[in-house]
């Protein structure tokens, strides 16, 4: 099987494609949800869930921080990276030795061709079709649901990051309704508070990841502001691109609740 993938080279592999290791932690995750748990072995230590792979798969170091002897050791048919999640050096290395597809997912668009991609070089077309179809159907529900709320999405602290367009993040926001303060600023542009507060956000959006925001970084962001903006989000549901997008069925609406008793 070929296929192009999302950063234009050519990734080839030989069926049955039975020993996978994945480099991106949604994608891992999104391969068990297709039917592929036991093909998996090797995974990132940042690769949690479904928790039973965590616990039983070999560790192949961090996203940027790949223990390279190791993956050799495994032998893959095929190895699934990231373009953002990991680095050029790590993968050009990997890539004169396996099969590897690199995923560039900054649009819901691009989530699907990837989930479709992988399917393919997987013999999983039927599954990650059904998948996708499953996903699409369930945005298209969500469509502009938050409609009207400027929001500045944090991604870390120290300094604070806030995460702008050409970005996943951006896309699911920009498709749920929310507008992103910081949408003409490309990737993750590092401001101070103040510079924050001049753009005028109706909600400050502390995610639980890279940065675990907590309930006192809440109230410090308050307390500087001198408002009731911020609020902790589910960072997996709005950067996990594959099968965790299922879960704004329930998320959505417990976002609405959380959104409502900032305000009031």
């Amino acid at each position: 099987m070929k296929i192009k993938d999302q950063i234009g080279h050519i990734t080839e592999t030989k069926k049955p494609v039975k020993r996978i290791v994945s480099l991106v932690p949604s994608i891992t995750e999104y391969l068990c949800d297709i039917g592929l748990k036991e093909h998996l072995v090797g995974i990132t230590k940042f690769c949690i869930k479904p928790e039973e792979l965590f616990e039983k798969c070999t560790k192949i170091g961090g996203t940027k921080q790949l223990k390279l002897n190791l993956i050799e050791t495994l032998q893959p048919d095929l190895i699934i990276a990231n373009k953002e999640e990991n680095t050029k050096e790590d993968i050009d290395y990997l890539r004169e030795l396996f099969p590897v597809y690199i995923s560039d997912v900054n649009t819901l668009e691009e989530s699907y061709e990837m989930m479709l991609h992988v399917g393919e070089l997987t013999d999983k077309r039927v599954e990650s079709t059904k998948m996708v179809n499953k996903i699409q159907n369930l945005m298209s529900e969500l469509k502009n649901k938050f409609m009207g709320h400027r929001v500045a999405y944090f991604i870390w602290k120290k300094p604070y990051l806030l995460c702008g367009n050409k970005t996943f993040i951006h896309s699911m926001l920009t498709h749920l309704g929310f507008e992103n303060v910081a949408k003409n600023i490309d990737r993750y542009p590092e401001m101070t508070l103040n510079e924050i507060q001049a753009l005028n956000p109706d909600y400050c959006l502390l995610s639980s990841e890279p940065y675990p925001f907590k309930k006192s970084d809440a109230i410090e962001v308050d307390q500087d502001l001198k408002s009731k903006k911020a609020v902790l989000v589910d960072g997996e549901l709005f950067s996990w691109y594959g099968s965790r997008m299922l879960h704004w069925k329930n998320y959505a609406t417990e976002l609405g609740i959380q959104l409502d008793k900032t305000i009031h």
